[in-house]
């Protein structure tokens, strides 16, 4: 595997499921793997899961880890081509990235969506730079438009807890103050796509994630509906993606309360497990009660993101 960036970058998901649970087992059988390698994380946007996990994750490894904050103690970095660089912009990323990759052997990119320009969004434009200037293995740790390891770990996590061999998934959005990306559910929809679960998608008019990562799903306006019989609640905020409206991308169309899970949605369910890959605005996204509820998975969930990452990482260095 020379970079990672979506689901297909796997393979086979059972076999990539089976190495997670070997390692969950036992974390540092390949310690020795990393040894004398070093693994850069480039944060242009905060992290919490992401940062921790992953560098616990290079550490089980065996690898050194380097992590750069490119808004806090680094030259500010131009992304375009083609730009009189007379502004507060002092490097260029297409003279940054060589350097950077001289110093490691991975190299982990987190770069969220602008909200500018969809092409420039959608085309991935900032990640793509690294995975073709870097000469280095690359892996999304959130992008513009996908979070793969997310996904992952929500797999890994679904198939811990589901009761029947094929459960019935559920991708809703809930209501958000703010402008969010669609980097989760996107990816979210591309790993269930695959797995073996029945995936709907719920929400409100305007809100349709790219076909590209909806594919075979079934969507539901009516949340009611798409909730009845769930095994598992993903509970979601996105912005416009501008599918059906173009002009509207990355604007918030709906602040619907009604969307928000709450107990009374939770009944319509399967006595359904809640997911969120964190971190939720309580009494917006989620209520309390469920949040806390025992069939809140949400910390299982994120204590996953170690485990999908180790074995990205692992499978990386394989490469090597």
């Amino acid at each position: 595997m020379k970079s990672f960036t979506n689901v297909f970058d796997l393979g086979d998901l059972n076999q990539a499921l089976a190495e997670a649970f070997e390692i969950k087992k036992s974390r540092y059988q390949y310690e020795a793997l990393g040894h004398h390698k070093t693994c850069l994380l480039i944060f242009f946007n905060n992290s919490l899961r992401t940062r921790l996990s992953t560098q616990k994750a290079a550490r089980n490894l065996g690898m050194d880890v380097i992590v750069l904050d490119v808004n806090q103690g680094a030259w500010k970095l131009e992304t375009e081509r083609g730009v009189i660089m007379d502004g507060d912009k002092s490097e260029h990323l297409l003279e940054a990235i060589p350097v950077m990759a001289s110093y490691c052997d991975l190299i982990g990119v987190r770069s969220f969506a602008r909200f500018e320009s969809r092409d420039d969004d959608y085309n991935e434009k900032i990640l793509n730079q690294f995975i073709q200037y870097s000469g280095k293995p690359v892996f999304s740790m959130e992008a513009a438009t996908g979070h793969p390891l997310q996904a992952f770990a929500d797999l890994i996590t679904i198939e811990e807890h589901k009761r029947t061999e094929r459960p019935k998934v559920v991708l809703t959005w809930a209501p958000h103050p703010r402008a969010l990306p669609q980097a989760v559910p996107n990816s979210f929809a591309d790993f269930m796509n695959e797995a073996n679960v029945d995936l709907v998608i719920t929400h409100p008019e305007g809100y349709e994630l790219d076909p590209k990562f909806v594919r075979g799903a079934r969507v539901e306006y009516d949340q009611k509906r798409a909730f009845e019989g769930a095994d598992f609640i993903y509970a979601k905020n996105w912005a416009c993606p501008g599918v059906t409206r173009p002009e509207a991308y990355g604007q918030i169309l709906s602040k619907d309360m009604s969307w928000t899970v709450d107990s009374e949605h939770m009944s319509w369910t399967n006595n359904a497990f809640f997911m969120h890959c964190l971190p939720v605005r309580r009494n917006m996204i989620v209520s309390d009660d469920v949040i806390e509820a025992p069939t809140s998975l949400v910390i299982p969930e994120a204590a996953n993101r170690e485990i999908s990452a180790t074995v990205v990482l692992k499978r990386l260095l394989q490469s090597l």
